[in-house]
């Protein structure tokens, strides 16, 4: 049997904090919730988690992973996801992207894309 992902794991200055947010912008819960580790999911029993790290030093430079988020209405999601204190992000885009970068309150970036039907579409 191949692997699952279990958790997607990110480095963090504030866990909790980070996980948070995380757990907001995706109606996850908070699983697990100390100083070292925060663990977010849509329960204890579904795959994958976030699972936020603490580590000493700051993030530096453009994420290699990030992750997309698919929302029934782009833009009023955008607006949801900064009132919770993402901000926007130019990584190079331009003006004709249909997905836009932000970036959550410790600066790792994400993209919120159009509605989408299926991996592929």
């Amino acid at each position: 049997m191949p692997s699952r992902i279990y958790h997607i794991s990110v480095d963090a200055a504030d866990p909790a904090a980070l996980g948070r947010f995380w757990a907001a912008a995706l109606d996850y819960r908070v699983l697990i919730e100390d100083e070292d580790e925060t663990v977010v999911g849509a329960d204890p029993d579904t795959y994958p988690g976030l699972c936020f790290l603490a580590v000493p030093e700051e993030k530096a430079g453009k994420n290699r992973l990030h992750i997309d988020l698919v929302p029934d209405d782009r833009d009023a999601e955008v607006a949801r996801l900064i009132a919770l204190g993402a901000q926007r992000v130019d990584v190079g885009q331009g003006p004709d992207a249909t997905w836009v970068v932000l970036a959550d309150p410790e600066g790792n970036e994400f993209c919120v894309l159009r509605p989408k039907k299926s991996l592929t579409d």
